[in-house]
């Protein structure tokens, strides 16, 4: 079984923090849509001979901004090039204040199952010096007329390690969220880039990241509140109701197949990865561009490092000196001694993982095992 990510890099205004591929020209947006149909068509042989669906999901960009009947017909032309007929969940992405009561009525005709709301913060402040076009009371609002109309599974981003938005600011938005009922949570540590709106102010001295230890304190609020309200915190930065843990993205953490549908989607066919280079100008016209790289044995190893010790099951040791060598599971394990010692790794009964409340330096972990 293999998953389908179909990317619409479109938004009617630009997030302060982003620095994915996107436009915020909506002109070619409906030609992109029907090009999304095209390149399926094209590319119904990359998943190779097993053709189920486990998995679909619109992300962005604001797939929120696409009439719900239009997500529906890229389902039907999936549905009529592989078999999509169980899948396990459905999701799109969606910004708060597209989430009218003409939107959901239209969504409820579709397959979508699963919504996954870009809420990043309960504070008014924060939305608007992240640039976002919601407000606190509008994500509210969207989670209570969705719930009304059904929709159970959903799912709410947070933002935290914000200067100047912690302590009581990121405590009230967790709470506001817990109190929502929603059932995954994603909650991001803002990483700042170059060329986003704050990588510009830190460069002018205007905003600055905040320190190591202010990561920590946030990060332990996050974990704390989170799991005494229930939640698995199963991977670095997601924390899921029992049974509500997100499929689609779990999927890509254990190494599936994936079709990335759009300009600037990825796809991974077990071994090749590969992504669409095209403008979404290019895009919409058809003229599709791809680059691919062949991953090497030592950065297929890599990867399965990275994205495991991401999650709360860890690293399978057996599978490392079978799938890799056992050479090479042992020169991991005896890496990891160290972090066991200082109580950042658990080894044992076949397993290396990262507890989850000390998720935040998985990546200096994870480093010092990557070949």
């Amino acid at each position: 079984m293999s998953l389908l990510y179909l990317h619409i890099p479109y938004c009617k205004r630009i997030c302060a923090y982003c620095d994915f591929f996107r436009s915020a020209s909506l002109a070619t947006l409906p030609a992109a849509l029907d090009a999304m149909r095209s390149e399926m068509e094209r590319r119904r042989d990359y998943l190779g001979g097993d053709p189920r669906i486990r998995t679909i999901y619109f992300g962005g960009g604001t797939p929120s901004l696409c009439a719900p009947q239009r997500l529906q017909r890229l389902i039907d032309t999936a549905s009529g090039l592989w078999d999509c007929s169980s899948p396990e969940e459905i999701t799109v992405e969606v910004n708060p204040d597209d989430v009218t009561d003409d939107y959901v009525a239209a969504l409820r005709d579709t397959a979508v199952d699963r919504i996954s709301l870009g809420i990043q913060s309960f504070d008014d402040g924060l939305l608007r010096a992240m640039n976002r076009r919601h407000t606190a009371a509008q994500a509210v609002a969207a989670v209570e007329r969705l719930r009304r109309a059904g929709y159970d599974n959903l799912s709410g981003d947070l933002i935290f390690g914000i200067e100047g938005f912690g302590g009581s600011v990121l405590e009230e938005s967790l709470r506001r969220m817990i109190a929502l009922g929603v059932c995954h949570i994603s909650a991001y540590h803002l990483t700042i880039e170059l060329g986003t709106a704050f990588g510009r102010r830190v460069a002018r001295g205007l905003m600055h990241e905040v320190d190591e230890a202010v990561s920590e304190r946030e990060f332990a609020l996050v974990h704390d509140m989170l799991t005494a309200a229930g939640y698995e915190h199963y991977e670095v930065s997601n924390f899921a109701l029992p049974g509500c843990r997100a499929r689609h993205n779990s999927a890509y953490w254990t190494g599936e197949r994936y079709l990335g549908i759009g300009a600037g989607a990825h796809s991974f066919d077990g071994a090749e990865r590969r992504w669409c280079t095209s403008t979404v100008e290019q895009y919409a016209e058809c003229d599709f561009r791809y680059q691919s790289e062949l991953l090497s044995d030592r950065e297929m190893y890599d990867e399965y490092v990275m994205t495991s010790l991401r999650r709360i099951e860890g690293i399978d040791t057996e599978y490392v000196a079978e799938r890799f060598g056992r050479g090479r599971a042992e020169a991991m394990i005896a890496a990891a001694a160290r972090w066991q010692a200082s109580g950042d790794m658990i080894i044992g009964r076949g397993r290396m993982r990262i507890p989850p409340e000390r998720f935040l330096i998985s990546d200096a972990v994870i480093e010092s095992l990557f070949e």
